[in-house]
């Protein structure tokens, strides 16, 4: 299962040793907001920048209006520039049909696309019939407004056999995680401070203080 970070501020994309590989970051306008960086194209453009000097493999960048022109403007210019920079480009739109000429537009540059915010089974199904490389629920939202969120994410992983990978966003628990990797999810994103927290545990860390106290008793020992 592939692990990418919710995170637009570069200073957060390096983790701690213990922590696995990282596929690479997804952003959305809110966290670019947090970052203190400006939704905008010369925003993003030094986001891709910062991702090439980062060595991410790919990054996650989320249109902010439903405009095509603005769309083909954009892409016109970030293209170019995650080419340079060696960062693998996605774009996210909100997984809704007032986007779906947007979407098209996007395709046509052979940019990979992933529609985020989906909530229900209906939705999946147009995700997927629309050809987008990417659907990413919001697990936590789902499940604070009381859904049957794991019938929707068993749905979800059934349909990448039918060539939509299931992202699932903003995962908070190593319940959840788990979970989700047992299931079969190609990828989720998390919170940086969510992984350097559990590269190590307070179990392990028992077992190990355990080994070292038995290692010192076994001195008294003959051979």
């Amino acid at each position: 299962m592939k692990l990418y970070l919710d995170s637009a501020d570069a200073a957060q994309w390096t983790l701690p040793a213990g922590a696995p590989h990282i596929a690479g970051v997804t952003t959305n306008p809110t966290l670019v907001m947090q970052a203190g960086l400006p939704v905008s194209l010369p925003g993003y453009l030094r986001l891709v920048r910062e991702a090439g000097a980062a060595r991410l493999p790919e990054l996650m960048l989320q249109l902010p209006r439903a405009d095509v022109g603005e769309a083909a403007e954009w892409l016109a210019a970030l293209l170019p520039a995650a080419l340079q920079a060696r960062v693998k480009l996605t774009i996210k739109l909100p997984c809704d049909a007032q986007w779906q000429a947007v979407l098209r537009e996007v395709q046509a540059w052979g940019v990979p696309t992933l529609l985020t915010g989906l909530s229900n089974p209906v939705q999946l199904m147009w995700a997927q019939s629309q050809g987008a490389s990417y659907v990413a629920p919001y697990v936590g939202r789902l499940q604070a407004d009381g859904r049957d969120v794991w019938a929707l994410m068993q749905a979800c992983v059934a349909m990448q056999a039918e060539g939509v990978q299931l992202l699932a966003a903003s995962i908070k628990s190593a319940d959840v995680l788990a979970r989700l990797m047992g299931m079969g999810a190609h990828a989720v994103t998390v919170r940086p401070e969510f992984v350097a927290q559990l590269v190590t545990d307070p179990m392990t860390q028992a077992a190990v203080a355990q080994f070292d106290r038995d290692i010192e008793a076994s001195q008294s020992f003959r051979a």
